[in-house]
């Protein structure tokens, strides 16, 4: 009996799923665990609030004013208890620290005044406690500390340029297809606003498993996909959608990568588009990523882009559509093989003819020695089989 979930006989055995290394969305599948010194996220605490969920966040904001102004109300109280203000409060000849503190309640209330400036119609402090001066200044001084660092660290949440990387749009396929005669690994990217990102690039990432020739078995090595680095072609004027090209060529890590032997494989291709928020000057990324099912071999990008009245359009309806074109099943080596062949070919067709011609032409003079020496200044060597057939 078959085992459950095993492929049938005839069919072709099913490739397991793989383990996103980087989400479609751009998100990092990586979890940091057993970290031995927590310590080191309050070195940075800023960032490590920055980095907060938002109802963390939003719990921290509410715990740093209110702590803040439990504890200053609560020296406020001791003042007065400590001075006998509790004590003579009928006492109209009785001068105490701050007027009309009356219990606790009244001490918290002062001290929400002081730290906000909120005004003092009612509690008020005097010229005769100096204790009280020398608080109220440093309650001034600390609340300040504490209003600059909580409200930076929301304005940095609200503004994270992470947040314009949603409007950042990858094609859900890459494709291989011939570009000017070479395979090429393509895809798309697109900007959905019309604030464009300042000084693009785009870089792209092989995710792959290898083992080393000592035995080390690497289970997410990266490696450099080049899109243009020597040519300036990563860098992007994204105002419309891009294709964004990989040349298969030798130093590709597809360079030997047929369309057989692309299926079969196992990786993973990160991209990486980076660049300056034009409305704020902040440094924006978006990541996205493509298994080997979602490579496309012999597909190419349905045009987006139309001129009409005056401007150009793009329909981002068709940004994620490919269609079939021909291309050959090979791997990039063995295509560029064939074309050496046929350039070789073409090399000797050419001069052989040419000697066949100064042949005929020395034999109707009668000049047999001077034909040799047309051949030999030809420089030709003998013309390949195919072409000696002819």
């Amino acid at each position: 009996m078959a085992r459950a979930g095993a492929p049938r006989p005839g069919e072709p055995p099913r490739r397991r799923g793989r383990q996103r290394y980087v989400e479609k969305d751009g998100r990092c599948n990586v979890q940091q665990g057993n970290v031995r010194e927590p310590g080191r996220y309050l070195t940075d605490l800023f960032t490590t609030l920055a980095d907060l969920q938002w109802r963390l966040s939003l719990l921290f904001f509410v715990l740093a004013y209110a702590l803040t102004w439990l504890f200053f109300g609560a020296i406020w109280w001791l003042v007065a208890y400590g001075r006998g203000d509790l004590e003579h409060l009928g006492d109209a000849a009785w001068t105490p620290c701050v007027n009309n503190l009356n219990g606790f309640v009244a001490a918290f209330l002062f001290s929400i005044e002081t730290e906000t400036t909120i005004g003092y119609g009612h509690r008020v402090i005097t010229d005769q406690c100096p204790e009280g001066i020398a608080l109220l200044l440093l309650q001034a001084i600390l609340g300040s500390m504490v209003n600059a660092f909580m409200v930076g660290c929301m304005f940095v949440k609200i503004s994270q340029p992470n947040k314009r990387a949603a409007t950042l749009v990858f094609s859900s396929h890459a494709v291989v297809s011939l570009r000017d005669g070479r395979l090429c690994l393509m895809f798309r990217v697109g900007d959905l606003r019309s604030s464009h990102i300042v000084e693009a690039s785009i870089r792209a990432k092989l995710i792959r498993s290898r083992q080393t020739l000592e035995g080390e078995f690497i289970p997410l090595h990266q490696t450099d996909l080049s899109v243009g680095f020597d040519t300036g072609d990563d860098r992007l004027f994204l105002v419309s959608p891009l294709v964004i090209s990989h040349e298969i060529d030798a130093a590709s890590p597809f360079w030997e990568a047929s369309r057989r032997a692309l299926e079969r494989d196992d990786f993973e291709i990160v991209v990486i588009l980076e660049g300056m928020v034009e409305a704020t000057g902040m440094t924006c990324q978006a990541r996205s990523s493509y298994l080997v099912d979602e490579v496309l071999w012999g597909h190419r990008f349905t045009s987006v882009l139309t001129l009409e009245d005056g401007f150009y359009e793009v329909d981002y309806a068709s940004f994620h559509q490919t269609f079939e074109v021909p291309t050959p099943s090979c791997s990039a080596r063995e295509l560029a093989e064939a074309a050496a062949r046929l350039d070789a070919h073409l090399y000797w067709s050419v001069p052989s003819r040419l000697d066949e011609k100064v042949e005929e032409e020395g034999a109707g003079e009668g000049a047999g020695g001077g034909a040799g020496a047309d051949k030999e200044q030809n420089g030709c060597l003998p013309p390949p089989e195919s072409e000696s057939k002819v």
